[in-house]
């Protein structure tokens, strides 16, 4: 058995047993400069909700971010819409979600590969620097591609 059908059989047991499944996307050894780490989850599509994403975190903080708010979609039928501020997910801090397509940069490709292209749709959550500044704002503290967007405000 390869490990990829070993992945994909803990991936569908997951996605059974809780509804969703985060996968990462993360650098290698070989090419660490090659991807900005990103995580999505995988399973929201079959109950008609958007696949969740978030890019340039940790693994760990990427991972309990999308587990919260996948929790709250899947759990609690909760809705986010584009442009929304999420205050009670970063301490201090809001985070929005912005709705988009895949990119080159962050594609989903695991819930790609089990719904389709046209099924998948994406929300992203994205983080503020330290300043509570996004992306999209001048003066944001970080370099552009620390965090790449499916879209903007």
């Amino acid at each position: 058995m390869s490990s990829t059908d070993d992945f994909l059989r803990r991936q569908e047991h997951i996605i059974d047993t809780t509804g969703w499944a985060v996968t990462h996307v993360l650098p290698t050894d070989d090419d660490p400069e090659a991807t900005t780490p990103f995580a999505y989850t995988v399973g929201l599509t079959a109950h008609d909700y958007p696949e969740l994403i978030t890019a340039g975190l940790p693994a760990e903080v990427a991972h309990t971010l999308l587990n919260d708010l996948a929790r709250r979609v899947y759990d609690k039928a909760e809705r986010f819409t584009h442009g929304q501020h999420i205050n009670d997910l970063i301490a201090g801090y809001d985070a929005i979600i912005i709705d988009g397509p895949p990119s080159d940069e962050l594609f989903p490709g695991m819930a790609i590969a089990r719904y389709g292209r046209a099924k998948v749709r994406l929300q992203q959550m994205v983080w503020p620097d330290p300043q509570g500044q996004f992306p999209w704002d001048s003066g944001y503290a970080f370099d552009p591609d620390a965090q790449p967007l499916i879209a903007t405000l």
